[in-house]
């Protein structure tokens, strides 16, 4: 029976979003040691850099900063290693076949608690043009100033 209930958030990666198109995501275990998930605990760790592959019928998740736990000993792990994920070999199967088409890649959302185990949500995105950015920017630019003129109209008619 875990001890802890819900889901308590480590790391996010905001930046995937403005980066790609999500097409797919999943819910993923990771195979960790002892210093890697008390450092999580303490909520340290960084996804920007992170990507996830397909090797031999394994998902992977690679270059995850997790930096090494403070009260750690010489065993003490690397910041960043390859490290495997926990996925039903149907989902696997399911993004290769994805990835292997061109543009499309595995990304790490967010990096998380759940129930007290850790599980990282990773997607299979295809990579955004510069000219894709900014209109995503200028959407949320206007939906924000509408918005305000709307506040402020409301606020004006009370």
């Amino acid at each position: 029976m875990p001890r802890e209930r819900g889901e308590k958030v480590v790391a996010t990666n905001r930046k995937a979003r403005h980066d790609y198109t999500i097409e797919d995501t999943y819910e993923a275990g990771l195979v960790l040691t002892g210093t890697e998930v008390k450092s999580l605990r303490e909520g340290r760790a960084s996804l920007v850099d992170g990507y996830a592959f397909v090797e031999g019928g394994e998902a992977w998740l690679d270059a995850v900063h997790i930096p090494e736990y403070n009260q750690g000993t010489w065993n003490n792990h690397p910041p960043r290693r390859k490290r495997k994920l926990l996925l039903h070999k149907e989902q696997i199967l399911k993004i290769h076949n994805k990835t292997k088409e061109g543009g499309y890649t595995l990304v790490p959302l967010k990096l998380y608690f759940s129930d007290g185990r850790a599980k990282v949500e990773i997607a299979v995105a295809k990579g955004k043009r510069e000219y894709d950015k900014r209109q995503a920017l200028r959407e949320r630019q206007d939906k924000r100033e509408a918005d305000r003129a709307m506040s402020s109209h409301r606020a004006l008619g009370d």
